[in-house]
């Protein structure tokens, strides 16, 4: 059974910091891509930074400088450092893992930027 479970959600400051983890199961970690992606009512999921199996990153314009992906295979772990957080960082954000064939979602959790 394959299970992604995210923690580290919470309610923070404007300016905070905030580490989010994901911790995978199930599946051979090392072998699949590593995303975080985001969703804020009413609109659509969107990617904010992935790292792939070999390493590299990509992350998205409006989070670049303030987040930061990392992955510890040793761990089936997958991190998101999350600094300068802003208003508009609130959202519900998911872990997911992605392969060529295979492609899984974790049950999101919560952060909400608000003084």
């Amino acid at each position: 059974q394959v299970q992604l479970v995210e923690s580290g959600g919470g309610l923070v400051q404007p300016g905070g910091s905030l580490r989010l983890s994901c911790a995978v199961s199930g599946i051979t970690f090392s072998s699949f891509d590593m995303g975080w992606y985001r969703q804020a009512p009413g609109k659509q999921r969107e990617l904010v930074a992935v790292v792939s199996s070999s390493g590299r990153i990509n992350v998205a314009g409006s989070v670049s400088g303030r987040f930061t992906i990392s992955r510890d295979n040793a761990k089936n772990t997958v991190y998101l450092q999350m600094n300068s957080l802003k208003p508009e960082d609130t959202a519900v954000y998911y872990c997911n893992a992605k392969s060529v064939f295979w492609n899984y979602w974790g049950q999101g959790t919560q952060v909400t930027v608000s003084s």
